[in-house]
């Protein structure tokens, strides 16, 4: 409860919660005076805010050169550490473990239900993004695609997509993963994500081949995708 106070007090000044935001869907360190100019405010006031994010383990920073000469910059990224705020208390990370390591003791039934139930959940999250806008009966790639960044970053994934001009190919970057944390101690965790992906792929497009290039339970720094799709 304690560190909980801390954080809501931290977050409590909007030039801050904005900082942080910005930093979140940045993707990589940034520094005292990318910050400072980005918001419009002094090198010395964006140091407080940073260093008031640091204090409560929101951020980490560390000292490094840029390349570009001169002084060693301190350079700011995420925390690796989860950030949870719940009036009253719930722990819902031992509840999905809990749930998880319930559905693994079925054995090979288990695992396979937890994989068809993450597809569906993937599919389940495009219907309802596309129930928000008005479609018509055929969706061009471009609009599909666009489903898919929403719904991706509605599901924390802090996501980023690239395609090829063909607009075959889609390059698909997570990062940051919601189920990380209990995907370290299951590693079907990440079999079932890789199905809700597939769900939420193949809920858009006839055809789709999901190869998996990087996970960040490796050490890799995103989850990164390659799929081949057709309309």
């Amino acid at each position: 409860m304690e560190q909980t106070l801390k954080i809501t007090n931290v977050l409590s000044d909007p030039t801050r919660y904005y900082i942080y935001q910005y930093i979140t869907k940045r993707h990589q360190e940034v520094t005292v005076q990318e910050v400072a100019e980005n918001f419009n405010i002094h090198p010395n006031v964006a140091r407080l805010h940073l260093s008031k994010l640091e204090d409560v383990n929101m951020l980490i920073s560390e000292t490094k050169k840029t390349g570009k000469g001169g002084r060693p910059s301190r350079l700011y990224r995420l925390s690796d550490d989860v950030i949870q705020l719940h009036f009253p208390f719930r722990d819902y990370m031992l509840l999905s473990k809990v749930a998880i390591q319930t559905m693994l003791t079925l054995g090979d039934a288990g695992k396979q239900a937890l994989y068809l139930t993450g597809k569906r959940f993937g599919t389940e999250v495009i219907e309802q993004e596309m129930t928000k806008k008005s479609f018509g009966d055929e969706l061009e790639f471009d609009q599909k695609l666009n489903i898919l960044k929403s719904a991706a970053t509605l599901s924390g994934f802090y996501p980023e997509f690239e395609a090829n001009g063909e607009k075959t190919k889609i390059f698909f970057q997570i990062f940051n993963c919601p189920f990380k944390e209990v995907a370290e101690d299951h590693e079907s965790v990440c079999q079932m994500h890789l199905e809700f992906l597939k769900g939420m792929f193949e809920a858009l497009f006839d055809s789709v081949e999901l190869i998996e290039k990087e996970n960040m339970i490796t050490g890799c720094e995103t989850c990164s995708y390659q799929v081949f799709v057709t309309n």
